[in-house]
């Protein structure tokens, strides 16, 4: 079997395993940046067999600098988009605010 065959190639910045919608920085964000085991992990993600997630990790040291670069892109991703959230939050956020001051005032006054 392919080690390919594990993954759903959806574009070159969305790599996912095969038949989940879980992306492969899911499973090598825990274990590069978290330092968990494969066995940890199948914990975290019962939906995944402890193969699929030791292709994931093999596939990773075979791509090294591919998947590096994957992966700084997503992490770069995650905290634009996070920035963007505080920065423009959605109304509903907003609103939660309020809700929390008033009660915060209502406490303390």
């Amino acid at each position: 079997m392919a080690l390919e065959s594990y993954f759903t190639f959806l574009s070159d910045d969305d790599i996912r395993l095969q038949g989940t919608r879980i992306g492969i920085e899911t499973i090598l964000y825990a274990y590069i940046h978290q330092k968990q085991s494969a066995e940890a992990i199948a914990q975290t993600f019962p939906q995944l067999t402890l193969e699929q997630i030791y292709a994931t990790i093999l596939y990773y040291l075979q791509n090294r600098a591919k998947i590096e670069q994957y992966l700084t892109n997503w992490l770069n991703y995650c905290a634009e988009a996070e920035r963007a959230q505080d920065e423009n939050p959605p109304a509903i956020v907003l609103k939660l605010r309020e809700l929390k001051a008033a009660s915060l005032v209502g406490a303390n006054g």
